[in-house]
């Protein structure tokens, strides 16, 4: 691979790369000093006038996931340095970055993992044709049939292809289907968790870059919505700059490719991740210079700033006067011929799919409480109690349990719409709508956790399953009313996504020559916090703004999918609940279980024991969100936090011809060798089928001469298993 990438990036072509590169993100940080000073004033102009709204009645948790992981368990990884298919542990902690290691006592004894996956801008595909169908995009003129992997056997027909424009591809599999569709719920989560990357708290530098962003693209001719704006800064601005220079690239190099149409399309993804590498570490490098210059001024702004906010915002509002004379006319105009018409269908198409998601999160969420409360009526014990809140402390982030909201919205369409207003895909404001259900879910679990707790130390446990039932009604009540303020905030939000860009695209031509004229009613000392670019976007804004609001308030009178009017405002019931906000998060295994501190001594003894470290000590006890992947009716394998699979050291690719003698139904798993007898029949992830086959193959013999003995022993453990034991 080392010889592929030296041979077709050599040093003039990295020179062009990191000259193109430069070039955007010096343009780019340009943009970037003007808007952090727009966005500082701003800032400081919020913080001392305030803002308006209705406030939360749930409370927000602080740090949702202290001290977890999300997920952790086996599965085959395809290794495109030796084509193999080798068995690997995943274990996905807090960061949602997934880390594979050879196996799970690697990860335990806290060694490096063997490589580690940052999902951003990634997409999860579940089977091959998906997968041809975008890599013929990727390199025009070299195109596969469906049907044909491109340069793998799949080792099994369930499938999990992580896929991304420009970084390098993952290929995984499992063995059933179920398994498959949990893993691919993980997956998403994580592609979901890592590209929402930028911090909403940081009002600063958060607005400051988006706007750049967006005001580099739109100079460029590109208005709309963007699929790639996923990630942290840095990879942002690196799909940034290969929006053009990957074209580029691309006619340098292909010319130079050779072998058969797969092997040039694995190469050319290689060169292009080899690519993208490089452009990800010069714009972090860049990026994080202009960031520390501009921070390095901000005591200066900001003095200044509230030393003149009056007389800012004195002359901002004269040029504001000036521009709307100019371009209001012009916008008004375009709002009635194009926008107004299409207000309501929009609305519509965001509305049913959203709300049917907020939905299915108030039935989750009440049917966890529902199957507590029955629990509690059969035992109603502390420890009891304790095992249930700690499930369903973490149920928002449980991505399988969440999957049945997020496949609501995921319904959300915008057909003959998408073109007319420069809208590339739904997904930006699916993807909206599912981090904003899964915020809700934390919220109402958070609250119920604080109110429950607070009712126990008050009452005990007697009367739990009403004390239960108490809670959970008031929660509802309170989910209820900021699912609605959130949702009306989404869709208002969302219009504007579609229809300000449209408006800024037709209507700049004909204004952006009359703007530099009114830069200079600016005084030079305010001129870094009044931009006219900045105030021609907010007088297209404020003109289409009334029509969504007003479309929004319409739905929400009618009581259309179940929105409050904006005149009800929910008295509190809990005037001293925000107050709970500020408790430690409740441990409530250790708090209302028994054998916390057993299980720690055991830790520590077995840690003494083994010599592992701190941090060992502190993986292996860190609680999971996701403790397994388990079949119905399936044994619990110890030790192992999700399914078994063969661990073995290498993992050819499937043969040709081979296993023609096994049974046609079983599914068409990596050759299984050397692996403990007792476990692979136990395994849950091995079908009947499966086992008979391996069973077969053990009997054939694989080096081992006393493998049938293991046969007669591990048949008399299964069937000794299913037979009824008394007490």
């Amino acid at each position: 691979m080392g010889d592929l990438i030296s041979s077709h990036l050599d040093e003039g072509k990295r020179e062009i790369i990191k000259a193109r590169t430069g070039e955007v993100i010096g343009e780019f940080g340009r943009l970037y000093e003007q808007q952090y000073a727009v966005a500082l004033f701003n800032k400081v102009r919020f913080d001392i006038e305030g803002g308006g709204g209705p406030q939360p009645q749930l409370l927000r948790r602080k740090a949702p996931l202290e001290n977890r992981s999300i997920f952790s368990g086996a599965l085959f990884q395809f290794l495109e340095e030796n084509k193999k298919w080798r068995n690997r542990f995943l274990f996905v902690p807090d960061s949602y970055n997934m880390n594979y290691y050879d196996n799970k006592a690697s990860h335990e004894r806290g060694l490096h993992p063997k490589g580690t996956i940052n999902c951003a801008g990634y997409k999860v595909l579940t089977s091959m044709d998906q997968y041809l169908e975008l890599l013929n995009n990727s390199l025009p003129g070299v195109k596969a049939k469906v049907g044909n992997a491109p340069f793998l056997k799949c080792a099994t027909e369930f499938l999990l292809i992580l896929w991304h424009p420009y970084a390098r591809h993952y290929y995984f599999c499992v063995v059933t289907e179920k398994e498959q569709k949990k893993w691919h719920a993980v997956f998403q989560d994580c592609v979901r968790h890592t590209n929402d990357g930028l911090l909403e708290e940081n009002k600063v530098q958060t607005p400051a870059f988006t706007d750049s962003v967006r005001l580099y693209r739109q100079a460029h001719g590109q208005y709309g919505t963007w699929d790639m704006m996923c990630g942290k800064p840095p990879q942002i601005l690196a799909n940034l700059v290969m929006e053009t220079l990957l074209p580029e690239v691309r006619d340098l190099i292909t010319p130079g490719l050779k072998g058969k149409m797969h092997e040039r399309q694995r190469n050319w993804m290689l060169i292009c991740d080899a690519v993208y590498g490089l452009v990800v570490r010069q714009a972090q490098a860049q990026y994080e210079a202009v960031v520390q210059s501009c921070e390095a001024g901000r005591p200066l702004l900001e003095a200044s700033i509230r030393t003149d906010m009056d007389q800012i915002i004195t002359s901002k509002e004269h040029v504001s006067t000036k521009i709307k004379a100019v371009a209001l006319p012009k916008a008004e105009k375009l709002l009635k011929v194009s926008i107004q018409p299409y207000i309501s269908s929009i609305l519509e198409a965001l509305m049913e799919p959203t709300s049917r998601g907020f939905s299915e999160v108030r039935d989750v969420f009440f049917r966890e409480l529902v199957d507590m409360s029955k629990n509690s009526l059969n035992d109603s014990t502390k420890e009891k109690l304790g095992e249930h809140m700690e499930k369903i402390s973490m149920l928002a982030f449980h991505p399988v349990k969440m999957q049945s909201c997020y496949e609501k919205v995921e319904d959300l369409s915008l057909d003959g719409l998408q073109q007319r207003f420069d809208v590339s895909s739904p997904s930006v404001f699916v993807q909206r709508a599912q981090i904003l259900m899964r915020e809700q879910m934390d919220d109402a679990v958070y609250t119920f956790e604080q109110i429950l707790h607070q009712s126990l130390e008050d009452q005990g446990p007697e009367g739990l399953c009403k004390s239960i039932q108490r809670c959970q009604d008031r929660v509802i009540k309170k989910f209820d009313y900021d699912s609605s303020t959130v949702r009306k905030r989404f869709f208002r939000e969302a219009l504007l996504q579609i229809f300000i860009p449209y408006m800024l695209k037709q209507l700049t031509p004909s204004v952006a020559s009359d703007l530099p004229r009114f830069q200079e009613l600016i005084f030079e000392d305010f001129s870094r916090f009044i931009l006219v670019e900045n105030i021609f976007e907010e007088v297209v804004l404020h003109s289409v703004m009334k029509d969504i609001m007003m479309a929004v308030k319409e739905a929400a009178v009618q009581r259309r999918h179940n929105l409050y009017r904006d005149s009800i405002v929910l008295t509190s019931s809990d005037p001293n609940l925000h107050l709970l906000g500020d408790n430690p998060a409740i441990d409530w295994a250790g708090e209302y279980g028994t054998g916390p501190e057993e299980g720690q001594g055991q830790d520590e003894v077995e840690g003494e024991e083994t010599g592992d470290s701190g941090e060992a000590h502190r993986r292996r006890r860190m609680k999971q969100v996701v403790s397994m992947i388990q079949l119905d009716g399936s044994p619990i394998l110890v030790n192992e936090s999700c399914l078994e699979v063969p661990s073995v050291d290498g993992i050819p690719e499937e043969r040709e011809g081979e296993g023609e003698d096994q049974d046609a139904d079983a599914p068409s798993s990596p050759e299984i060798v050397h692996q403990d007898p007792v476990k692979l029949l136990f395994s849950p992830i091995l079908s009947t089928s499966t086992k008979s086959s391996v069973c077969m193959y053990i009997d054939r013999g694989s080096g081992a001469t006393s493998m049938p003995v293991y046969v007669v022993f591990v048949l008399f453990l299964y069937f000794d298993r299913l037979r009824p034991h008394s007490n």
